[in-house]
């Protein structure tokens, strides 16, 4: 999948013409929603390859917007997010948007953000099994895991959760989403059970467990795999 038309739902016209000029320069194109309604009926109309969605709109809230979106499409929705929303960040993603992004961010790093969003694309329809982390090297298709060439030996909650992050890797995944997909939902809250494993995780997977690389922690939110 690749990205080229992007829309953008925001109502501060100074973000949207920062990011216009920005990404236009970059070859891609955009168009603009001032308001959530206008940004469902765009979203549905010009069916974009990427959404770039501000959570405080003049009309409605960004989170309604959200599931009002994925009730017709998956397409990737990242998060332009104020540092003093984090619930609302976390309870966004948790209700299907692809990642965010804090405000005040720089154009190369949404660009990286968009290419993340295309090679999760790719993943969930199945076209990318085998995700690589410095020189670890996780195979989707025949459940291994290696580090510099060597198997690595986890069990099965263990390799469940990395598996849900290497199946997104690049974008946060939320505790709750981790927690449902691992435990089930009746464990969603389970933060601390989380922790450990993580910790567990880290031990037989990162270099230095001690400042992790390959697992980044994002405060407040979940995890993120930092795929190579």
């Amino acid at each position: 999948m690749s990205i080229r038309r992007i829309l953008i739902v925001d109502d501060d016209p100074q973000i949207q013409t920062m990011l216009r000029i920005g990404l236009e320069s970059a070859g891609y194109e955009t168009r603009p929603a001032l308001t959530g309604h206008e940004a469902v009926r765009l979203a549905a109309s010009i069916a974009p390859d990427a959404i770039l969605l501000d959570l405080g709109l003049p009309d409605r809230d960004g989170k309604d917007v959200l599931q009002d979106i994925r009730a017709f499409s998956q397409v990737p929705v990242i998060i332009l997010s104020a540092r003093d929303r984090e619930a609302e960040k976390v309870a966004a993603l948790d209700l299907g948007a692809d990642d965010y992004l804090e405000k005040p961010f720089g154009i190369s790093e949404l660009q990286a953000r968009l290419r993340t969003a295309a090679r999760h694309a790719l993943r969930e329809k199945g076209e990318v099994t085998r995700i690589e982390a410095g020189d670890l090297v996780i195979d989707l298709d025949k459940q291994l895991v290696a580090r510099a060439g060597r198997p690595l030996r986890l069990t099965p909650k263990e390799y469940a959760l990395l598996a849900v992050l290497a199946r997104n890797a690049g974008r946060v995944v939320t505790h709750r989403q981790i927690l449902t997909a691992v435990w089930g939902p009746a464990h969603h809250d389970d933060t601390q059970y989380l922790r450990v494993f993580i910790g567990q995780l880290r031990a037989k997977i990162e270099p230095d467990p001690t400042n992790p690389a390959i697992i980044r922690t994002e405060a407040g939110a979940g995890y993120r795999l930092m795929a190579t």
